[in-house]
């Protein structure tokens, strides 16, 4: 088992901007890491890097407390899961796992028990004699996993694999994945992904990465965190944007008031008003902010007096309906909102809706987010208390 360490890492190619910005990344032992984020914001090259197969720019990168920035890829004891399998296809899954042990002219007897154990831990005895176009993508993706299982590495990179199976297959080889690691616990993991359900379901720490732009004023990292922490206490709009889906409705507001208790907000076009538990010291009255609510966390809620936006602690609309999504176990209703946006509410899946009808949603203010003009959100007030 190994932990990793990044310190100031940066990436670039020939003479251009760099791609990776200022990552400073602590993976324990024995933890499952994922870098999420959009396309083009350098997930694979930040592995890449790990793995040492592409050269670090600037900044150090260790594996087990031993710098490795110029350690060969085959020396770092890390094994490496590709997103296309990368199988010998005149091998058998025998032969395509035990490949990389024989290299390391590792006894035949010692090949032959790794291979078995990783065959039956993955449900793969019955096909150590077939070739790989004889299997299915989930099978070809276990004898991947497999080979480098039987290389037993301290840390296991995982680059996308699961993006060319369909989505049953990627349920069930998730499922193998996560149990996989509860069984190797010894392994930290680190695991790139686009997908929010692999990464929410299977990561101890979430690395989400900006892309683009964002990149030369924040860093490549936007947040750190476990899955929960990055749902809940979202450190930017950019982060609650992307965690969740359908993703968090943004409502445009400005600042009506600052006070001890919290700070009230007026939405533009509807003019409804609600008071959050958030920390405004760095706001001013009449500052233009960005008000956040997810979708389960409006409910219905009783009839209201028009032009207020506050019910005790809750936040509350009141809007039409413009398009219901049924999807059997819920729905997504999707509410007219001044300017032309929409907002939208997850709703029971048997609930009695029908488009065009005006409905009371409130939220709990505790679940409303507030974000600045920068796009970095307002602290709670009970961050304070805890450090007072």
């Amino acid at each position: 088992m190994a932990s990793i360490s990044l310190r100031g890492v940066q990436k670039a190619y020939g003479d251009g901007p760099p791609v990776i910005r200022d990552v400073d990344l602590e993976i324990g032992k024995n933890e499952f890491c994922v870098f999420l984020g959009p396309s083009g914001c350098g997930k694979s090259t930040l592995l890449r890097m790990i793995a040492g197969l592409e050269d670090v720019t600037d900044g150090d990168v260790s594996i087990g407390g031993k710098l490795v920035n110029d350690v060969p890829a085959a020396q770092r004891g890390v094994a490496m899961v590709f997103q296309s399998y990368a199988l010998f296809p005149h091998m058998t899954v025998y032969e395509n796992m035990a490949f990389g042990l024989k290299l390391a002219k590792t006894p035949k007897a010692e090949i032959d028990r790794k291979v078995r154990d990783a065959a039956r831990i993955l449900q793969l005895d019955a096909l150590l004699d077939r070739h790989p176009k004889a299997l299915s993508g989930g099978q070809r993706q276990r004898v991947a996993i497999g080979r480098a299982i039987v290389r037993e590495p301290g840390v296991f990179l995982f680059d996308e694999p699961l993006s060319n199976l369909d989505a049953t297959l990627r349920g069930q080889t998730r499922i193998e994945i996560a149990r996989l690691h509860r069984q190797f616990a010894d392994a930290s993991v680190v695991y790139v992904t686009h997908d929010q359900i692999e990464a929410m379901t299977l990561a101890d720490k979430i690395v989400l990465l900006h892309a683009g732009k964002d990149t030369e004023q924040f860093g490549s990292i936007a947040q750190i965190g476990a899955p929960l922490d990055l749902y809940h206490r979202p450190k930017s709009r950019f982060v609650a944007g992307f965690i969740g889906s359908p993703r968090m409705n943004f409502l445009p507001a400005k600042v009506a008031s600052i006070e001890a208790t919290g700070v009230t907000i007026t939405l533009d076009g509807s003019g409804e008003s609600a008071r959050l538990p958030l920390q405004g010291q760095n706001l001013s009255v009449g500052a233009p902010v960005t008000f956040g609510v997810r979708p389960e966390h409006l409910e219905p809620a009783t009839h209201i007096d028009s032009g207020s936006a506050n019910e005790g602690d809750a936040v509350v609309f009141t809007r039409s309906i413009t398009l219901i999504e049924a999807l059997g176990e819920h729905s997504y209703v999707h509410l007219d909102q001044p300017g032309g946006a929409v907002l939208i509410a997850k709703a029971p899946g048997d609930a009695r809706l029908r488009q065009k009808e005006s409905v009371h949603l409130r939220a709990s203010a505790d679940a409303c987010h507030l974000f600045a003009e920068d796009g970095f959100a307002l602290a709670p007030l009970h961050t304070i208390e805890q450090h007072a």
